[in-house]
Order: C-alpha cells, then structure tokens, then sequence
C-alpha cells in the first residue's frame, strides 16, 4: 500500500549503513549527529499512518498517539522527543509501523490498551477498548456514586474495560461483566487480577442468561457496547476492525445490525430496578434507532448524549418507577 512504500523511502526505514550502523538519518535537532529523535521518528509514522487508508481514525490526532505509544513499545519506555534511536530501536520501530500502516490494532501489537486511566491486557480474539466508551463508563460512575451498594452489568464486556472502570471508581458497587467470548473473558480476569479489584465477576454467555436470577428487578445500572453494523456494511469497514476485531463484536449479521440491541433493551427492563438505568453507547448513524428500540421496550426519559467524539453516541432510558412501587 501507498503508506508502506512511504514508510520505506522514509529516512526511518533505511538506516545509514554508510556510518557503519551508528545512524539511520540525519536528525533536523541533531543535523550534525546523523541520528534520528524520537520526535522524528514520532513524526515520519504519524505521517505514514495519516496516509494509510487500512486504519481507524475515531478522532483528530489519533495518528500521533498511536505513533507515541508504538515507539515507546519499540522502546521498552515513553519517548522524549530528544532521545537518540539506536538502529536497532529504529528497525523494531520500523517493523511496527509497518504493521500497524497495514491495519493491525496498535492495541494488538502492545497487548494493552488504556481506558479512564487504567491499563488493560488485550489482544488478538478481543473487542478492543474504545476511547469514546469512556463516555459511557464515566455516565455509569457518576450515577453509581448517588447509590448505597449499587449493581451494575455490563453487556459484551470484552477485556472488562467499562466493568473495571466502574469498579474501580466506586468500591461499594457490585459489577458483573458479561460476554459470549471466552478468550476476551480470560483477559477481563486477569485485568482484574492486575488491578486489584474484587468486587467485579466476569462470567459468560448471552446477555442476561448466565446472571443470578436473583438480579432480576434489583439491577441500577446496565452498560455496554453492542454489535451494531448493518450486515452489509461490514465489508466497508477499515481493515484494523474488518480484518482483526472478532466479527460478533462488530456485527450480529443482521440486516440492519440491530437484532442484539432490540434483545438486550427488551430483555433490560425485567432485570433493572424501578428507577435503574441501561447505558448503550452507539454511533450518531443509528442513535435514533437504539432511542426507539428503548422507547418499544417501555423504557422512559430515553435520550442520547453527545459522545466523547462526534460519531459516538450514549443512548440513556430509565425503568419507570409506577405508583405501586413508590409505596
């Protein structure tokens, strides 16, 4: 592709064998040192990546931040914009770039992810962590904090980001993450192990049907991040989702990729308390539809919220409260 042919004529993919190996390019800060910085490097693979057409771009600048952490995963360090790369850092640098240009999830070539601060274990076989979900976890927090011992679940957890937020925002509350998958599962566990939270159960299967029966009607809170795309779609999708995030997380192969949404809005209002919430996040394409889907289940004061980027959505509802439960 045209970024990796880019990416190889850069003074990043051919060392300066000439200096015997003790450069790879003559460095704008250090001219007369014949060394590439950080920055420059930092700079070349943002270019490189703004010219692939096989990435995602959730948000300006994105190109940037994944150039900063891949090298400082060639580095074993964040970068200063000042250090001097090795050959050897700059031919693992190299490597990466490559890949990542090619389409595979910088998350996938870390093996992490960072989430409300936190950093989780992921990789191949896993939905990786969005950054535009942290506007939905932190909805969740602020309404778990107003609540003694609240419950909350969360839907297609994958790795456990949005469990682990919530969990570790608010230690009084009881959090189960729930997913179909259990490779991601096993990473959701470990991340909890890493982290130190105990108050969060990850188990598997189809929504609400691995659950304690005895949740039902006492829930507060319900979250997650559900496959959405129209079947026909996926095809279009960039290849860093299309040919590297698992398929069921993307889509439920639906023709208009909303048969899990209806379930699980349908399925939420026997599991929430009078008064509880569930909390989908959704892109601003098909926001409309998750508010009727909710309105149809009987949820009430249903809106949807600006997400922390322009094409995400957070799409609220609340189990009504009926004259009979207030007494």
């Amino acid at each position: 592709m045209a970024a990796t042919r880019a990416y190889r004529e850069s003074a990043v993919a051919r060392p300066d064998k000439s200096s015997g190996g003790a450069g790879v390019a003559r460095s704008r800060r250090h001219a007369t040192a014949d060394v590439l910085t950080a920055e420059d490097a930092i700079q070349l693979a943002t270019q490189i990546f703004e010219r692939s057409d096989a990435i995602r771009r959730s948000y300006p600048g994105k190109e940037r931040v994944d150039a900063v952490s891949l090298l400082g995963f060639a580095l074993g360090r964040p970068p200063a914009p000042d250090d001097l790369l090795s050959p050897l850092v700059v031919d693992r640098f190299r490597s990466i770039v490559e890949r990542h240009a090619a389409g595979e999830p910088t998350e996938y070539i870390t093996g992490r992810a960072t989430f409300c601060g936190l950093t989780l274990a992921t990789g191949p076989g896993a939905f990786i962590p969005r950054d535009s979900s942290e506007r939905l976890a932190s909805l969740a927090v602020r309404m778990l904090a107003g609540w003694r011992s609240p419950t909350l679940i969360d839907l297609g957890t994958g790795v456990g980001a949005v469990a682990l937020a919530a969990a570790a925002a608010v230690p009084s509350a009881l959090i189960y993450g729930v997913d179909i998958e259990e490779e991601p599962l096993a990473l959701a566990r470990a991340n909890a192990r890493t982290l130190r939270l105990r108050n969060v159960r990850f188990i598997r299967g189809d929504l609400f049907r691995p659950l304690p029966s005895d949740l039902a009607g006492r829930v507060d809170i319900i979250t997650g991040y559900l496959p959405y795309v129209p079947k026909d779609v996926v095809g279009s999708l960039v290849p860093e989702i299309r040919d590297h995030e698992p398929a069921a997380s993307v889509s439920d192969s639906s023709p208009d990729g909303l048969t899990i949404i209806r379930r699980a809005a349908a399925e939420a209002y026997s599991w929430l308390r009078p008064g509880g919430f569930l909390v989908l996040e959704a892109s601003s394409f098909c926001s409309r539809s998750f508010v009727s889907a909710f309105r149809r289940a009987g949820l009430e004061r249903v809106r949807s919220i600006g997400g922390k980027h322009d094409l995400s959505r957070v799409v609220v509802g609340c189990r009504p409260i009926r004259y009979a439960e207030r007494r």
